[in-house]
């Protein structure tokens, strides 16, 4: 919290960082996941929260115990100093739905301490969800709402299905056992309907639009997966688990209104996806589990009142529906925030085209700009 791990942790006990507050203060907070590859539960020890704002958005306030947020993902809650003078820990620790693989399950603390308080007094701690607790990410992000009726696009220009999880590659003939730790010696690859991005080695994808340069991308990213199957069913077929490899992005005309339903997958094993998309905030029409039911689920739409965020978080095993306006032109990628996913290629990009005029043309990067 704030650069150190906290006092349950050797190596900063004494640096741990300490919050004071005054007896019947209310204060903001601000609060980020800036971890790498770990979504986390945040609580402070006998004190509710008021949930007031999420990724620059202000919503309806609601008042919780706990929250949780992906990797990039922030949160602004106000906290009312209204417990006895005391020290309170403040903590996050790892919210872990990938079945059987490994994390950090250790707690980061500091703490909230009120003034007049005796610094010898042991913090009190607070009650924290299990690591796999998805019931209650669920309820916490069900609670978020714009704090005004919202435009929401009702009619769809661009109506696009992704299918995001991970995959495994078979291990390159020169590479030494160390560097293929997926299952039976393959390497853990990540996509997005089958495809798995890789990032450009010569020229940005905005350079390579801008100034017409061959050979950087395609535009041939599919609207929907090239093949549909249980998505999330236990007995997916081998034949899915390696992904084709490739820089394709999906053009969008100016204005499009668009609609992406992101569905996870249970290919290797289910997770709570952090989408992330530059560029844009979009509105979280709906969440929900299992596989996306068009005929069904549609019914379940927020049109009135959707948040407005930059990162959504896919549940496990289930899927989550975006809608915004493509009127930002340029090249925006859209990517897991688990920082090991998009190494892995679980991503893509949007090439928005120019509208008409100054105000919405994208300015081509000057010539001499420095190349990757």
């Amino acid at each position: 919290i704030n650069g150190q791990p906290g006092d349950l942790y050797n190596c900063s006990a004494k640096e741990t960082v300490v919050v004071p507050i005054n007896s019947g203060e209310t204060s903001l907070l601000r609060v980020i996941n800036a971890a790498l590859n770990q979504p986390l539960f945040f609580a402070v020890a006998n004190h509710k929260l008021t949930v007031v704002g999420a990724d620059a958005s202000y919503l309806k306030p609601f008042t919780t115990n706990v929250l949780m947020l992906g990797p990039g993902q922030t949160t602004d809650v106000l906290l009312t100093a209204d417990q006895p003078p005391k020290r309170y820990y403040i903590a996050a620790r790892a919210y872990q739905s990938a079945q059987n693989a490994p994390f950090d399950n250790t707690t980061t603390t500091a703490i909230l301490q009120y003034n007049k308080t005796t610094t010898t007094s042991p913090p009190i701690v607070p009650v924290l969800p299990a690591f796999n607790d998805t019931n209650t990410v669920t309820s916490f992000s069900r609670k978020f709402k714009s704090l005004r009726n919202v435009v929401v696009p009702k009619t769809i220009d661009d109506n696009l299905f992704f299918t995001i999880g991970l995959g495994l590659d078979n291990c390159p003939k020169n590479f030494p056992k160390s560097r293929c730790q997926g299952l039976n010696g393959t390497r853990f690859t990540a996509s997005m309907n089958n495809v798995s991005f890789v990032l450009p080695s010569n020229f940005s994808l905005l350079q390579a639009h801008s100034n017409g340069i061959p050979g950087v991308f395609t535009t041939d990213f599919p609207a929907t997966p090239p093949v549909k199957f249980d998505y999330t069913g236990n007995n997916i077929s081998r034949a899915l688990f390696q992904p084709v490899k490739g820089t394709k992005v999906y053009k969008l005309k100016y204005g499009s209104r668009v609609q992406v339903v992101l569905q996870d997958t249970n290919i290797v094993t289910s997770e709570n996806h952090p989408i992330h998309l530059h560029g844009y905030d979009f509105y979280i029409v709906a969440q929900g589990f299992g596989n996306f039911n068009p005929k069904k689920d549609t019914s379940k739409f927020n049109l009135v009142d959707p948040p407005l965020r930059n990162t959504v978080a896919v549940p496990v095993n289930g899927w989550a529906v975006i809608r915004f306006v493509a009127d930002n032109p340029g090249v925006w990628l859209m990517h897991c925030h688990l920082d090991v996913h998009i190494k892995w290629g679980l991503a893509m990009a949007f090439l928005v085209d120019n509208g008409v005029g100054e105000l919405e043309t994208l300015k081509a990067p000057p010539h001499d700009l420095p190349v990757c």
